[in-house]
Parts: C-alpha cells; sequence; structure tokens
C-alpha cells in the first residue's frame, strides 16, 4: 500500500485534473457554437447533449475524481488502496467520456457503447473509494457525506444507463421519470454532497480555522437526504406536494451547512482570504439562494423554462464555480509538492506562494459571472446577439482560467 502523499497520488490527481480543462474548454467552445439552439431552448439535440457531457463528466466528475485521489488520504486519513489501478481507471474513463461524448454529437443512436466504457471508468473508481474508505481505522463525519456523495455517483450511472438504453431502443420506459432521477443524483447527490464533505475540510484550511463547532454537520446531511428521497418520489409519483416538500429539506438542508461554514470563518485567523478562495465561498452563497428559489418555483408550479434556467445556474454557479475556486488553491499545492518537495535542503526552492498569480483571477471569475448572467438574460429575451456575446465571454474566460493554471505547471 502506497503512502498517503506519494508523488505518484499527486501525478494521478494531476492527470485527471489537467485533463478535465480540456473538457471544460472544448464544452464551452460547443455551447458558444450552439447560441442559437440554446437561445430556442433545444437542449435536447445531440450537440448540445455532446457539450453538457463534456462538461459535467469530461469536466467536473475528471477534476473531482483526481481532487479525491489526492484530498481521500487527507480527509480520512488513510492511503488509496492502489494508485497503479487509479491509472488504469483513468485510461478507460477518459476513453469513456470522450466516445461517449462524440456518439452523443454525431449518432445518439449508438451512444449505449460509450456509455458502456464510461461506466466501467466510474464502477473502477467506486471500487478503489470503497477499498480505500473500508481500510480507514477510524470513521469521522466527513465519511458519510463522502460515501453518500459516492453512491450517488453510482446511482447516476445507472440512471444514466437506463437513458442511454431508452435512446437505443426507442423505448419510453419512464423516461421523464428516469432523466429528473439522473439530474438530480447527479447534481445534488454527487456533487453537492461531495462539495459539502470536502469544504468541511478545505475552508477550515485554506482560512486557518480553529475552534469551530460543526455542529449541524449531521442534520444537514439527514435532511438534505431527506429532500432528495422526497423528490425521487415525486419524480415517480407525479406529485407536487412531495416536490415541494423536498425543496424545502433541501434548502434547509444545505442551509445547516452555510452556518457551519460562517462558523468557521467567524473563528479563522487568517484575515486576508486569497481571491480564488473567496470565490469558491461565493458559491456556497449562490448555492443556498439557488436552493431557496427552487423551492419558491416548485410553490409556483412553473414551467419547463424557469427549470431549466435554475439547473443551468446550479451547474455554472454552485458546482462549478465551487470546483474553479477550490482548484486555483489544490493544483499550486500538487505541483510545489511533485517538483520541489524532495529538493527541500538540498538547494533553494521557491516558496508556495511563488507559484500563485491572482492579479488576474478578479477579472476572469468576474468574466465568468457575468457570461452566466448574461447568457440567462439572453436565452429569457429570446436575443441571439446577446446569446453569442455572453458565450463567447464565457467560453474566454474559461480559456484564460485555463492559461492561469498552465502558468502555475511553468514554474
Amino acid at each position: 500500500m502506497n503512502n498517503s502523499f506519494s508523488h505518484v497520488n499527486i501525478k494521478l490527481a494531476l492527470a485527471f485534473i489537467l485533463t478535465s480543462l480540456l473538457g471544460l474548454v472544448a464544452s464551452q467552445f460547443i455551447l458558444f457554437w450552439n447560441s442559437e439552439w440554446l437561445i430556442h431552448g433545444y437542449f435536447r439535440i445531440p450537440s448540445l447533449w455532446m457539450a453538457f457531457h463534456l462538461l459535467i463528466l469530461g469536466f467536473a466528475v475528471m477534476v473531482v475524481m483526481g481532487a479525491m485521489y489526492q484530498m481521500i488520504p487527507v480527509v480520512l486519513l488513510t492511503p488509496i488502496w492502489n494508485e497503479r489501478f487509479g491509472f488504469y481507471q483513468y485510461i478507460i474513463t477518459i476513453s469513456g467520456i470522450l466516445i461517449l461524448s462524440i456518439q452523443l454529437g454525431l449518432k445518439p443512436s449508438i451512444a449505449f457503447y460509450g456509455g458502456a466504457i464510461t461506466i466501467i471508468g466510474i464502477l473502477m473508481f467506486l471500487f478503489q473509494m470503497y477499498l480505500t474508505i473500508k481500510a480507514q481505522k477510524q470513521k469521522n463525519r466527513i465519511t458519510g457525506l463522502v460515501v453518500g456523495a459516492l453512491t450517488f455517483l453510482f446511482l447516476t450511472i445507472i440512471a444514466g444507463f437506463l437513458l442511454a438504453w431508452n435512446i437505443g431502443n426507442g423505448e419510453i420506459l419512464r423516461h421523464e421519470s428516469i432523466f429528473s432521477s439522473h439530474l438530480l443524483f447527479g447534481l445534488t447527490g454527487w456533487f453537492t454532497l461531495l462539495i459539502i464533505g470536502f469544504s468541511y475540510k478545505l475552508v477550515p484550511m485554506f482560512s486557518l480555522a480553529h475552534g469551530f463547532s460543526m455542529r449541524w454537520i449531521k442534520k444537514a446531511y439527514f435532511i438534505y437526504l431527506l429532500g432528495m428521497f422526497f423528490l425521487i418520489l415525486s419524480f415517480w409519483m407525479n406529485d407536487s406536494t412531495l416536490s415541494q416538500i423536498g425543496w424545502l429539506l433541501l434548502w434547509i438542508g444545505f442551509t445547516l451547512f452555510l452556518l457551519d461554514i460562517r462558523e468557521m470563518l467567524a473563528k479563522r485567523l487568517r484575515r486576508q482570504l486569497d481571491r480564488s478562495f473567496r470565490f469558491a465561498l461565493m458559491a456556497i452563497y449562490f448555492g443556498s439562494v439557488i436552493h431557496f428559489l427552487a423551492f419558491i418555483v416548485s410553490l409556483m408550479k412553473a414551467n419547463a423554462v424557469i427549470w431549466g434556467v435554475l439547473i443551468y445556474l446550479y451547474i455554472m454557479t454552485w458546482i462549478i464555480f465551487s470546483i474553479l475556486g477550490y482548484l486555483k488553491k489544490i493544483v499550486p499545492v500538487l505541483w510545489w509538492t511533485l517538483k520541489y518537495d524532495k529538493k527541500i535542503g538540498k538547494e533553494q526552492v521557491p516558496a508556495l506562494k511563488d507559484l500563485i498569480n491572482e492579479k488576474n483571477d478578479i477579472i476572469i471569475y468576474c468574466s465568468f459571472l457575468i457570461g452566466i448572467v448574461g447568457t440567462v438574460i439572453a436565452f429569457l429575451t429570446e436575443n441571439i446577439l446577446l446569446m453569442q456575446v455572453f458565450q463567447g465571454l464565457l467560453f474566454v474566460s474559461i480559456v484564460l482560467y485555463g492559461i492561469t493554471i498552465i502558468q502555475i505547471l511553468r514554474k
């Protein structure tokens, strides 16, 4: 078994993270190129299916996997089960995602095959995580969140497999119920629970917080899971009351998580926070607002257009924004450890802060946020020119973000 902080482990994490940036850039370019389809609300067309899967699978899932290969030993205090197995899993997963995305864009009827390869890669990841967590000697409060997130990742791929089967065979096997469950499992189950779990470790780490209680973590977890249960029931029973209860519970659970984060920040020693970290914290507030809006919209029985906007905002301002914020803090640590850790005491090495250049971060993050808000406005007003402008701004901001990551690796 390898040491928790081995250089092999860091190379594995970086492989996932750097590859994911290509998926992010590609997805945003495809969305920009298909602005006209976006403006008319045609989301379920091949080119946009390809873009969405490159964004969610190619970027978000890949970057989270990479982060987990590095963070799990830190958060759970146990080494990764088998790093060599992790590299095999990386190759299979990225191959599956690439094949699936291309098939969705060119010939959705055969996407089942790319989906099958992707599922194999994700199942390998789940197997790796299962054996890693199983070896953890003393379970902690964050373990439950991580296990819950991994469980929902498994449910997400099962639902995705059923969707691909439906598309490939032309069957209508409760397609809308499966589709809604697929989104819920992936977005609120896998991503949200994992970001919440890691935030309990990263926020005090990056803010140097001490003496906080994490008093709401168990209640937040239980209430959030209960909310998801009610929502799943509502999808399959087509019951609006169950949906309203579910969204209310999700908002309450997320709010309790926010209260814990606020306590950590109130008890921090580091008064001046890094810019990228501040944007990751901003994403938590965005997440809280969107959960609340989802509850309000459920009471109003709004149409699919409004729900589409909320899902887009949820993905971009909560999930993607969180990842982009934390990533600018994680990559310098990984690269510095990989390149300079063994040179300490033997030669002069740069300080970790020398790898970080934040002077353009505000421009990049603000451009990203403006692009998101502008895209929503363009969509609601059906203005094709605005859509092209703001999708273009999003694409440029993502490219610039990728350049800042590359600059870190050149130091």
